[in-house]
C-alpha cells in the first residue's frame, strides 16, 4: 500500500487551476490535491448551481474504485484521501502535445479520454439515430433496426481529446499521433479498461446496478508505466442503469444523465448543438431548478451507496 502523504504534505498546497468540478493543488513536484467541489458540468458547459453532498461522493467513490485497481494490480496514481472531499495522487506532466518531449515520452498525461461502451445510450445513441453511425459498425449485422439500451454485440472502445475546450471523437490514427503511444500501448489500456470494468460489474451487480458506459484516463509514470489517473466509476464520468427496471424493459438512470436529459427536454441542448455546428456564440446554460438540484443531490448519495456498498453519512456541509 501507498504510504500516506500527509508527512510529506507542505503547510498550504499551491493551487493550480480549476477543471469542470474539481480544483487541483501542488502538493511538492511528486504530488498534487484534488479538491471536489459541489459543481456540476454536462455538455463541457459549467452548471451555474451547486449540488449538495456531490463532491464528498466523488472523492470516496473514486477511492473507492482505485482501491479495486489496487487489488487487481492495475497501476494507478492514487495515494489516499486527505479530507472529506480531497484526496492526494502522483504527480504526472500536462503537455497538450506530448511528441515534443521525445520519441518516447515518460511521465506526462495521456490527452485522451478513453470510452469503453457496453449498451446502446448516451452519445451514441444520438449518433446512430442521426445516420452517422451505422449498425455494421456497432458489430449488429448490416441493417438491423435498433432499439436504445440493446447490448452491444462486443464492448465498443472510443477515445476523444482531453486538453480541448470540448470533447472530439478521434481515429485510433489521430489518438496514436496525439497522445504519442504506440498501438500496443493504446491496446493495453483497452485491456485494462475491460478487466477494470468486469470486477466493477461483478461488484455492483448484486447490488442491482448494471455498468452501461464510462470514460477513463491515463498517464505514463516516470518509469515508463501506464497507469490509472483522474477518477472514474462515478455518476459523472459513467452511466448505470437499474439491473431490476432493465430486465423488465425499462432503462432507469443512475448517472449525471438525469442531468442531461433535463436540458434536453428544454431544448437547451438542440440550441448549444446547432450553435456549435455553426460555429456561432453558445447560449449560456441556465441553473438547474430548486427542486431538481435536491434531486439530484439525492441521486448521488444513492449512487455512492449502491457503488460502494456503504452508508452515506455526509461529514461536509449541505452548502
Amino acid at each position: 500500500m501507498a504510504k500516506s502523504p500527509a508527512a510529506t504534505a507542505p503547510a498550504s498546497p499551491r493551487y493550480l487551476r480549476r477543471g469542470k468540478v474539481k480544483e487541483v493543488y501542488e502538493v511538492s513536484p511528486t504530488e498534487l490535491e484534488f479538491r471536489f467541489t459541489n459543481d456540476i458540468s454536462v455538455f463541457d458547459k459549467h452548471i451555474p448551481s451547486e449540488i449538495p453532498h456531490k463532491g464528498e461522493t466523488l472523492a470516496r467513490t473514486a477511492a473507492h474504485w482505485f482501491r479495486l485497481c489496487e487489488r487487481l494490480n492495475v497501476p494507478h496514481h492514487f495515494l489516499g484521501l486527505t479530507g472529506p472531499t480531497t484526496m492526494r495522487v502522483k504527480r504526472v506532466r500536462v503537455v497538450p502535445k506530448p511528441r515534443t518531449l521525445g520519441a518516447r515520452p515518460k511521465n506526462y498525461l495521456v490527452p485522451l479520454e478513453l470510452i469503453v461502451r457496453y449498451y446502446l445510450a448516451g452519445s451514441m445513441w444520438d449518433r446512430v439515430k442521426a445516420g452517422k453511425v451505422s449498425p455494421a459498425e456497432l458489430g449488429f449485422p448490416a441493417g438491423k433496426a435498433l432499439e436504445y439500451g440493446v447490448p452491444l454485440p462486443e464492448p465498443l472502445f472510443e477515445a476523444t481529446t482531453k486538453l480541448e475546450p470540448t470533447d472530439r471523437l478521434l481515429t485510433t490514427k489521430e489518438a496514436l499521433e496525439l497522445s504519442a503511444l504506440d498501438a500496443k500501448q493504446l491496446n493495453g489500456i483497452r485491456e485494462t479498461i475491460l478487466r477494470i470494468d468486469e470486477a466493477m460489474q461483478d461488484e455492483i451487480g448484486p447490488r442491482g446496478l448494471l455498468h452501461v458506459d464510462g470514460k477513463k484516463e491515463f498517464a505514463v509514470d516516470a518509469n515508463g508505466v501506464l497507469m490509472v489517473v483522474d477518477t472514474f466509476g462515478t455518476a459523472d464520468e459513467d452511466r448505470f442503469w437499474d439491473k431490476a427496471a432493465y430486465e423488465r424493459g425499462r432503462q432507469v438512470d443512475f448517472s449525471k444523465e438525469f442531468v442531461r436529459q433535463h436540458y434536453r427536454q428544454t431544448g437547451y441542448y438542440d440550441r448549444l448543438m446547432k450553435a456549435r455546428e455553426a460555429h456561432a456564440e453558445e447560449p449560456p446554460i441556465p441553473p438547474l431548478p430548486p427542486l431538481l438540484v435536491d434531486e439530484v443531490s439525492r441521486l448521488y448519495t444513492t449512487v455512492y451507496q449502491w457503488l460502494t456498498g456503504e452508508p452515506f453519512a455526509p461529514t461536509t456541509p449541505a452548502a
